[in-house]
């Protein structure tokens, strides 16, 4: 406990290593990202809504509003509007979603406590660390099986991590915010029901967000807790997990930086879905394979990726469907996979009935590595296979800066023009030179 909380205490003081700071610019830049293109869709206009009835002390912008709310009502909405589709990053090894809820409480923190830039970033790195490393103590997988939404324990200690060393708490006071966020830490998988995606927003994004800058706030004006949540009689570990390993939280601190294992999406949709779309784009490119050429496609992933994105009934999630889209289009674009007419569309559907979707053992066995198999075959008789290993925006096959940077600016130019767009991602790479957050906020803004 006193080397976690003493190095949240310390993290912003302490520099990060040149390509953490990079990663950390391409995670935050990618999840701003998500919450503008996130601000028109369905969960993203209920958070704006919502938070617009609340009122409240103008601490932080809501953004793709003009909002300005307390700093946990901005968390909320933020980080709602960053899962209000598939489009944010992801923590293998962890099963969280680490961004949506880290980087919204991160960014409302900071504009409350008016940091400069190289504060928030150094605030979003320590919470990844903290965050994934919360879920691994727990048994990430087992903590899953046994019901609980590893999507929303572990970035809620993450951002309450964030926040609380954005307030300039001491090593004491960071016990405190400790507590009240295990106090708060809740969610279970019900979300995988969820049709709409807007509990699920809040699940993966809106509460954690929320929970941990309250935390940090709480304490910030005073409130005193338990001091030692994580041993002791009754403690977070007596409460979650089969056999966790508290050691995790401490383990590598420092050392290994978990923004670093986390991955970007490529494509806008569904986790499951990005290795079968990156084989299908290299089939597609490498033997220029048109939609009316295809005989049949099998595609295999992992069984519980095969099980949470067949045929179902969001485009962005809905495997058969998206690689239709693909092989009609040559690739798929954030309009296209959130294009429900099309759903409906006689050539589309006429494609689709041509996929088949193939829970795979040793593709499970592979688990967490996300890998795809594509299996295509023509009406001319020939036939092409590619196994898509490493996911391109993982640790094992990193996304470019400038892909980000294209990925981040056609999610956001839609939502605020082309010219501001252009601006908020290069005042994103220079980050370090902004001196009060809130530079960002007229960029934010829709």
């Amino acid at each position: 406990m006193r080397q976690l909380s003493a190095y949240i205490a310390q993290a912003l003081h302490q520099p990060l290593p040149s390509p953490v700071v990079e990663k950390t610019k391409h995670h935050l830049l990618d999840t701003i990202a998500a919450m503008l293109s996130g601000s028109r869709l369905l969960p993203g206009k209920k958070a704006i809504s919502f938070v617009r009835s609340l009122g409240g002390a103008k601490e932080a912008c809501v953004t793709g509003s003009r909002i300005v709310t307390t700093a946990a009502n901005a968390a909320l909405a933020n980080g709602m509007l960053a899962h209000a589709d598939e489009t944010d990053d992801s923590h293998a090894a962890s099963l969280t979603h680490p961004g949506c809820g880290i980087v919204p409480a991160a960014l409302a923190m900071a504009e409350r406590e008016r940091r400069n830039g190289t504060a928030l970033l150094r605030a979003v790195a320590l919470g990844y660390d903290v965050g994934c490393r919360l879920t691994l103590s727990l048994d990430a997988r087992q903590f899953r099986d046994d019901g609980h939404s590893t999507h929303s324990f572990g970035p809620m200690f993450g951002a309450a991590a964030a926040a609380a060393a954005l307030a300039g708490l001491d090593e004491s006071k960071i016990r405190y915010v400790l507590s009240y966020t295990a106090q708060q830490a809740s969610g279970i998988s019900c979300w995988m029901r969820d049709e709409e995606h807007i509990e699920k927003a809040f699940d993966f994004g809106g509460m954690p967000a929320r929970n941990g800058v309250a935390a940090a706030a709480m304490v910030a004006h005073g409130f005193t807790a338990v001091e030692d949540v994580f041993a002791g009689e009754r403690n977070f570990f007596v409460a979650y997990g089969r056999a966790p390993d508290p050691a995790v939280l401490v383990r590598g601190l420092g050392e290994t930086h978990e923004i670093m294992n986390t991955s970007i999406k490529r494509w806008s949709v569904g986790s499951p879905v990005q290795a079968p779309l990156d084989s299908l784009a290299e089939l597609i490119r490498g033997h220029r394979v048109a939609a009316g050429d295809v005989e049949s496609l099998v595609v295999r992933v992992a069984h519980q990726g095969a099980n949470t994105v067949d045929n179902r009934s969001m485009p962005d999630i809905c495997m058969q469907h998206l690689c239709a889209v693909m092989l009609l289009d040559g690739t798929v674009s954030f309009r296209s996979s959130h294009d429900e007419k099309r759903m409906r569309d006689r050539e589309v559907l006429a494609l689709r009935a041509r996929i088949e979707l193939r829970g795979d053992d040793a593709l499970t066995q592979a688990m967490p590595s996300r890998q795809g198999i594509v299996e295509l075959r023509l009406r001319d008789g020939r036939e092409f296979r590619h196994h898509t290993r490493a996911v391109r925006g993982t640790a094992e096959n990193p996304m470019t800066r400038a892909e980000v940077d294209a990925k981040s600016y056609a999610l956001i130019a839609p939502v605020i023009g082309r010219s501001r767009a252009r601006r908020l991602c290069d005042l994103i790479w220079r980050l370090e030179k902004v001196k009060d957050v809130r530079a960002l906020r007229p960029l934010l803004r829709a």
